[in-house]
This record gives structure tokens, C-alpha cells and sequence, in this order.
């Protein structure tokens, strides 16, 4: 089914997804320009970019829900301490990719309300998508109309995050796994866009390490693939955010079950 954006109205999602759109003409008005890096922890850097996108997002933000809280990549916490509804925002997760002109970046935008993310969009500037939820069912806003996100596993490729180590391995060893070897087709995007594919069909799985609770880089990806029905939990299949840390993100129980085989593999090894 296809419905147009008039007939549908969530106050957040629509204030998420506007918030992320407003950043993505920034990210585009930017690319192939001349950057200025910023050094962050490590060999980490933010560009000009980033600054700009999560300043547009936080003015939609502050603008809209003005006694929120806002957890951002690049300024930290502002908002009201007291507020139950925390917003977090990646304005330009890829930094590296665009830095050396490569179009595959995404911007997140999350709300979570207590404990619960109720609220996401992920957006892909380069291709004006945007993956969205507002809690029930998954959707791709693109050409002015949303669409329901169907995840398949057919195209058998699996995004894996290589900045994330594993507790107990190098990500990078899961392409020669048992299980996944001649089962998979690895890919490397280096953005959380890769994991919004995995809800619209474009990727089977995701796989990264790390605790990923309160992400300003992963949240709103996450909530998208679980509205669209992914099968979403650690690294060894247990609840998200428990130990051992980590992510396996899958279009299906059987992908999600080979791959969590696989992984297990890699701990035992």
C-alpha cells in the first residue's frame, strides 16, 4: 500500500523526519566543497558539515519541543535536564565518507520517551530518502509518499561495522567464519544508513560490536528495523544492549540464526 505524506500525521515523526530533511540540504550544499576538519578524540574529526546539519537539526528541535532534551554528536547535552523525552541526534553519520567525496552518509534523528525509542528517521541526503518510524510499522518517505519497508534476505549481503571490535574478536574475522563464508556476501558502507537497508530490503543483516544504549549513531536505525519487523538482538542473540555488547540485525529468524552461529564461532575460536 502507498499512502501519501497529506494523510499521514504523527507530531514527532513528522518533526523528526522534517528535522532530518532540513539537515540533509545542508549535507548536500556542502559536498565536494572545501572542508575544514575539526579534531576530535583519537583520529576522529567532525567537519564544517556536521556543525552546520546538527545546528539546522537542534533549531527544527528546540523550535518545535522547546522543553525536550537533546543529546547531539557534536555539542553534547542542552535542553531541560527533567524532561522524560530525549532526542538524539548524528547529524552526519559518515563523516569520513564525505570527507573524501563519497555520497553514502546518513542523519539520524531519535526520540526516546522514557525508555522507549518511540520516534525515528534516518536519512540518506543523496538519494532524499528518509526511513521512518513512529513506533508501529517501518516506512520510506521518498518523492513526497511514504511506502512500507519490507525486509528480505535475498540479496544475502551483511553490512559489517569494522570501527566496532567485538568483545572477544576482530569484526573483520567474520568474513572467513563458518557460517558465513560462502553463506554471505560481506559489505563495508561505513554509516548506520547500511542498518536502515537491512528494514528496506537493500541488506540481509548488520552486524557491529560496542554498546550501542542511547546512541546518538545507531538508535534511530535500530527502532526503524524493529518497527519493520527485523529480528534485532546482541551479538549472541540475547536482548539488545546486554552483555556481550553488540548488534545482529536481520531481515529474518533463519539469517539472523545463521549469523548468530557464526559469531558464536568466532567466541569459541
Amino acid at each position: 500500500m502507498v499512502r501519501s505524506v497529506e494523510t499521514v500525521h504523527h507530531s514527532d515523526s513528522e518533526i523528526a523526519i522534517h528535522a532530518t530533511e532540513v539537515a540533509s540540504e545542508v549535507i548536500r550544499s556542502a559536498f565536494r566543497a572545501p572542508l575544514t576538519r575539526y579534531a576530535k578524540q583519537g583520529d576522529d574529526f567532525a567537519t564544517q558539515a556536521d556543525i552546520a546539519a546538527e545546528k539546522a537539526i537542534l533549531e527544527v528541535l528546540a523550535t518545535e519541543c522547546p522543553e525536550d532534551r537533546f543529546v547531539a554528536e557534536e555539542s553534547g547535552v542542552t535542553g531541560s535536564s527533567r524532561s522524560d523525552r530525549t532526542w538524539f541526534v548524528d547529524p552526519l553519520c559518515g563523516t569520513r565518507n564525505f570527507a573524501v567525496d563519497t555520497a553514502f552518509v546518513a542523519v539520524n534523528v531519535a526520540l526516546r520517551v522514557g525508555g522507549t525509542v518511540t520516534v525515528a528517521a534516518t536519512a540518506d541526503p543523496f538519494a532524499d530518502e528518509v526511513f521512518w518510524t513512529a513506533g508501529e510499522g517501518g516506512f520510506l518517505r521518498a518523492g513526497g509518499r511514504d511506502e512500507p519497508l519490507r525486509p528480505h534476505a535475498g540479496s544475502r549481503l551483511v553490512d559489517v561495522d569494522l570501527d566496532h571490535p567485538f568483545p572477544w574478536s576482530t569484526p573483520a574475522r567474520l568474513f572467513d567464519a563458518e557460517g558465513f563464508a560462502g553463506e554471505f556476501h560481506p559489505r563495508v558502507l561505513s554509516t548506520s544508513l547500511a542498518l536502515a537497508w537491512v528494514a528496506a530490503g537493500r541488506r540481509a543483516a548488520y552486524v557491529t560490536g560496542g554498546d550501542l544504549r542511547d546512541s546518538v549513531h545507531f538508535s534511530s536505525a535500530i527502532a526503524v528495523c524493529q518497527a519493520a519487523g527485523c529480528v534485532v538482538t546482541g551479538l549472541a542473540g540475547q536482548p539488545l544492549h546486554t552483555a556481550p555488547h553488540g548488534l545482529i540485525a536481520a531481515a529474518d529468524t533463519p539469517t539472523h540464526a545463521r549469523l548468530v552461529e557464526a559469531v558464536a564461532g568466532l567466541r569459541a575460536g
